[in-house]
Order: structure tokens, then sequence, then C-alpha cells
């Protein structure tokens, strides 16, 4: 999929950031881990890189790695939104091999009204908290392009909601930290770009 120029031809855009780089601690929860500093210049580079729009609407997984992207990607207020949190994974061991975990989470997928691995959401329920939160902020802000900042398995279940597709796993497995989806409503949703500027 192409990344988009800087200007558009028509039609409501929805961007999607995925955070930046965390600092990882094995012995806490996914969902507290900051920034790791050694990241911001990727986010900085995304900053630079003309692909989020100069007028926008900020809001923001309250997961300090996305809260902390979205200020380093904005000077403008951002709105914190519960419900845009990443999938909860409340007990969730080490996964040294990337691989495991990638099998965990596609298992995810492909029975999302289970829970899948001890004190893992089911996919469904962050499925219907992420498509409300997401819904409820697109009628209140009609005209402004929206930038939302969460994360990947997040957003790959919204826009397959959006998009009335199939979860893209081979998509959410190349996410990049930091990574941008662009959606585009013509009718309909469909993405239309992400960015490339990443290593």
């Amino acid at each position: 999929m192409s990344s988009l120029p800087p200007s558009y031809d028509g039609g409501r855009r929805l961007y999607l950031v995925r955070h930046g780089r965390p600092r990882i601690d094995p012995d806490q929860p996914p969902a507290t881990w900051p920034l790791d500093p050694e990241g911001v210049p990727d986010i900085e580079r995304l900053r630079s890189s003309e692909r989020l729009p100069d007028r926008a609407r900020w809001f923001s997984s309250p997961e300090p790695k996305a809260l902390g992207t979205a200020r380093c990607l904005t000077d403008t207020d951002v709105t914190v939104v519960e419900d845009l949190r990443e999938h909860e994974r409340a007990v969730t061991p080490w996964f040294e091999d990337r691989a495991e975990f990638a099998a965990l989470v596609a298992r995810a997928f492909a029975e999302p009204d289970r829970s899948c691995s001890p004190g893992w959401e089911p996919l469904a329920a962050t499925r219907e908290r992420v498509l409300h939160a997401v819904r409820r902020i697109l009628a209140e802000v009609p005209d402004d392009p929206v930038v939302l900042v969460g994360h990947g398995t997040a957003w790959t279940m919204l826009v397959s909601e959006l998009t009335a597709e199939p979860p893209d796993l081979d998509a959410w497995a190349a996410l990049a930290m930091p990574d941008l989806w662009v959606l585009r409503f013509r009718g309909g949703w469909s993405r239309v770009g992400h960015w490339e500027g990443h290593a």
C-alpha cells in the first residue's frame, strides 16, 4: 500500500497512529510501559514527515506509551479516551520468541469471543469498546480531521470493522513503532495509506 502525499483529493480522513517504542519491563504489565527515550527520534521523524494534518483533533489511549507519543507529535491539546486502550492483557508472560506471541494473538483474532490466555480480554470486547469510542469521537468532531494515537491490535480490529474486511494480521505484524495508517471515508471507510518513513 502506498503512502499518501501531504495533500489529499477529498473525503474525510481518520489517522491511526501506533505508539512509539516502549521501555520494556518484563516484570510490569505492558499497559504501564512508558516510552523508551531512545525511540523518541523515530516519533520526531513521523512528526516532521508531513503525513499528519496541520489542523486536527487529537485523541489518545490512556496508556503511557500512547499518550507520550501523542504529546511528542503535537503541541495541541490531546484528549485521553479510556476506551482507546489496547487489548487488555493483564496477565501476560514475557515472550522472548516474538513468533510465539504472534501465534497467540492470531488465535485471539480467530476466536474473538473467548479469552485466549489467562487475563486476556476477548477481542470481541476490545472491538466493541474501541469501535464505540471512535464512533462517538467522529460524531462529536464532524468536520476536522481526527488523529487517534493508540495500539496495533486495537487498530487492527477497528480497521476491520470500519472497512468490513477481515483483520489484516500481516499488516499488524508489519507495524513499526511508531507507525501510521490513514483511512478515508467516501460512502464507506477504506485504508488508503500508511507511513513509509520508518526504518
